[in-house]
């Protein structure tokens, strides 16, 4: 008989993760019905961890707070004790949607040696954000930087908004700028281990975008960003991801700049986001065709008109679907959009408002915890970094479930049912079975 701890959430109870005891042995040892089987000498990807983004959204909104709360929001997402345990982080270079205007590093037309660059704007909000959530977290956060745009100088229609593309002549000023940036978080301590080229390289938005081509991609990545970074010292430091994008065009995307090995020797794998839909086959056939290259999850968010709390579970829902089967097909690292918005969904300098596990209330005194933070809790409290994906089947698509082993030898399963009915699956180990109470609209959590 092997011992088991269940915690459990469902969307009815009003209870987070509520532990109970389960127990896997031989009794109906036999029964092939409403099974859920971890087979443990099938091993796949090493998970590198969970985190989310410290936008100037999130750090204004959490400077805002009273100091208790600012303790409890880094406490939440960071603490790997008593919150999500997140190790990774987002930044954007440069101004985001989730900043309160456009600004860059370098504003000065014309300046291709960045005479003038400068992290001077991330000292006031950014910075103070980023050393919380590294001393909540015990250690160095994995941190993952992104541009959605180059300085307005640096552009074909001559704004960080609405699309336009990077001008060729701005080329070698802008990958300079990727290693400059680099060198900036580092003098401040907070040294970066990834970049990605460009966020939603295929979106022309009304905020901080600009649009590359595959071959684009390509080309910048093999003849300016991948040797301005190598020739600084930092290619065998920080990580290259591309696309940075919805996985519906993985391989499309892959292909162009994979296909090129020079441009293919700079970069640690893809990067994706899941708006247009599940796309999680494009996951497992890009792994199969490029399985030294990494699956790294860099952004997802939620609608801020849903208010019910049938409709924030279900956003919840979503967030543990499509971690689960992003895992399920190869994903090592996975990260969330804003950590903390305010009770607008902002603030967002061109009202493109949206949801966050964390919110406050309209006066910023009150923490409001969405479903989507608890349902995020289920997996990166047990599944820490260094856990091995393992061999998982189930019965029925209706149920999303995924195993792992942790470095300490621990085991944990992630089962998510999204029906209007309870279920009871059988988690089946070793040809032990532990039947498991999963009930409407809930998630659970098996340790083992």
């Amino acid at each position: 008989m092997i011992k088991a701890t269940v915690f459990t959430t469902a969307r009815d109870s009003g209870v987070f993760a509520k532990k109970s005891a389960a127990a896997f042995s031989d009794r109906n040892s036999w029964a092939e019905n409403d099974l859920v089987c971890v087979e443990d000498d099938f091993e796949y990807q090493t998970i590198r961890g969970f985190g989310g983004a410290l936008t100037e959204s999130a750090a204004v909104t959490w400077a805002k707070l009273p100091a208790a709360l600012r303790r409890k929001v880094v406490e939440l997402c960071f603490d790997p004790k008593k919150g999500l345990g997140y190790t990774l982080a987002r930044v954007h270079m440069n101004s985001c949607d989730f900043s309160l205007g456009n600004w860059s590093c370098d504003d000065t037309p014309g300046d291709f040696a960045l005479k003038d660059f400068s992290v001077a704007h991330y000292r006031e909000a950014i910075f103070p954000l980023i050393a919380a959530a590294q001393k909540a977290a015990g250690k160095p956060l994995w941190l993952l930087g992104s541009p959605w745009s180059p300085p307005a100088w640096m552009k074909t229609n001559g704004r960080m908004n609405e699309g336009g593309s990077l001008k060729p002549e701005c080329r070698e000023a802008w990958a300079l700028f990727f290693a400059k940036f680099a060198k900036a978080m580092a003098r401040e301590g907070f040294p970066l281990s990834a970049f990605t080229v460009q966020n939603e390289e295929k979106a022309r938005q009304t905020w901080d975008s600009c649009v590359w081509t595959p071959e684009e991609t390509r080309d910048f990545v093999r003849d300016h960003l991948g040797p301005a970074l190598k020739k600084a010292g930092l290619s065998k430091k920080i990580g290259l991801y591309f696309w940075d994008h919805n996985k519906e065009r993985t391989l499309e995307r892959a292909r162009a700049l994979l296909g090129d090995p020079r441009a293919a020797a700079f970069v640690a794998g893809i990067a994706v986001h899941w708006y247009s839909g599940d796309h999680f086959e494009q996951l497992r056939m890009f792994k199969e065709r490029w399985p030294e290259k990494d699956v790294l999850f860099s952004e997802c968010c939620c609608g801020i008109r849903e208010r019910t709390e049938t409709d924030l579970w279900r956003q919840g829902e979503m967030y543990a679907h499509d971690i689960a089967g992003n895992l399920e097909n190869g994903m090592t690292r996975w990260i969330d959009w804003n950590v903390l918005l305010d009770a607008q969904g902002g603030p967002n300098h061109v009202g493109n408002f949206c949801n966050a596990p964390l919110r406050t209330d309209a006066a910023c005194r009150k923490l409001v915890v969405q479903p989507s933070w608890r349902c995020i809790a289920h997996f990166s409290r047990f599944l820490r970094p260094g856990a091995v994906r393992l061999g998982c089947s189930r019965w029925t698509t209706d149920l999303d479930a995924v195993a792992a082993r942790n470095a300490d030898g621990s085991h944990a399963a992630v089962l998510l049912n999204r029906t209007d009915r309870g279920m009871r699956p059988n988690l089946r180990f070793r040809g032990l079975l532990a039947p498991i109470e999963l009930p409407a609209h809930s998630i659970a959590t098996v340790v083992w």
